[in-house]
């Protein structure tokens, strides 16, 4: 089955497509062709704000932004085979499933109607009905697709693992990551930290990388959202009069910490690393430091398109009926085939 999977991710870099042919069950894939559409200034601010919308003015983005998918995916699919199916993550707004609550925008009939195929998202919602975090969701793909590796780490706009244990598929998101990073790049004038350079500048301020450690969070929670990090994380480094290098010095080291502390059974195991955080060479090699694994980066078009690959697998999971949600994962009371179905 040929699906294009679509995936807009919290750090608001673009939205990734990915053209792929998923072979043998799901078991594997060949990506046929991928692009990262970068967002406008004016997209950009309309995703970054939409959490202060009223109602209407969020039904109103939520058709809009499908609209855009759905204009984006045509100009994409000028001149390549047709797929059967568009899996579209859609772009989190809120995520709070503690309180039964996740929300991404991206209306799927909108997709539908003005490409003419068949569309598949909206993957959390069921998952959170049943007592789950209705996140990570890549892990899924980890196992049909990347089995090979010990640890799957993706570096976005929050860093996540997933791993095997005991024959079951665990994961977690780890930290905050490029959110955090890019929001003090801007304060530098820049989008983002190239390769770490403005961070490489600065030093490590113990004080404020213990208080990072104590993030609460790090004790009891599993998956995050945006609102947990505006809420409770950025707010600690206000407590510190630093200079924005030093922050992001520190806040490097910390995420570095962090996820090294996942990374352990010696340098057998293989830990393979993606997402738009492993072209920051000098986080890369913060993170190395605390690692016990072998740490592979594999070719771009999977650091940049793991996701949209993977989620173009859970709607192909979802077409033919099989479990694409792990409660193993989210802690859901059972897993789930999740996803609503647009076929305009």
């Amino acid at each position: 089955m040929l699906v294009l999977g679509l995936m807009s991710g919290t750090s608001l870099d673009g939205l990734d497509l990915a053209l792929v042919r998923f072979l043998d069950g799901g078991k594997k894939y060949k990506l046929l062709s991928a692009y990262t559409h970068s967002y406008s200034k004016e997209w950009i601010s309309l995703l970054k704000d939409a959490r202060k919308l009223s109602k209407k003015e969020l039904s109103d983005l939520h058709i809009n932004f499908g609209n855009l998918l759905g204009q984006l995916a045509v100009a994409f699919l000028k001149g390549k085979e047709k797929p059967d199916l568009i899996s579209s993550h859609g772009h989190t707004i809120f995520h709070q499933p503690n309180k039964g609550i996740t929300l991404q925008i991206g209306d799927l009939d909108r997709i539908s109607l003005i490409t003419g195929i068949k569309t598949v998202g909206d993957f959390r919602q069921l998952d959170v009905l049943k007592g789950g975090q209705g996140a990570p969701l890549v892990p899924v793909g980890d196992d049909l697709l990347f089995s090979e590796y010990d640890y799957c780490i993706n570096l976005g706009g929050i860093s996540n693992y997933s791993t095997l244990y005991k024959n079951q598929r665990i994961a977690k998101d780890i930290s905050p990551c490029n959110i955090v990073s890019n929001i003090f790049s801007s304060k530098l004038g820049a989008e983002y930290d190239l390769n770490g350079e403005f961070g490489k500048k600065g030093k490590i301020k113990d004080d404020l990388l213990h208080k990072l450690g104590t993030w609460s969070y790090y004790t009891k929670g599993k998956s995050l959202g945006i609102e947990d990090i505006e809420r409770d994380f950025i707010p600690i480094f206000n407590d510190f009069e630093l200079s924005v290098e030093d922050k992001l010095r520190t806040f490097y080291e910390h995420i570095a910490k962090m996820i090294g502390s996942f990374l352990v059974g010696g340098k057998s195991k293989k830990a393979l690393f993606t997402g738009g955080g492993v072209k920051n060479s000098f986080l890369m090699n913060c993170i190395e430091k605390y690692s016990d694994c072998n740490i592979i980066v594999p070719r771009n078009e999977i650091i940049d398109f793991k996701e949209a690959i993977v989620f173009g697998l859970l709607g192909y999971l979802r077409i033919n009926n099989r479990i694409n949600v792990l409660s193993s994962v989210t802690g859901a009371s059972s897993d789930s085939c999740s996803g609503k179905v647009s076929n305009i």
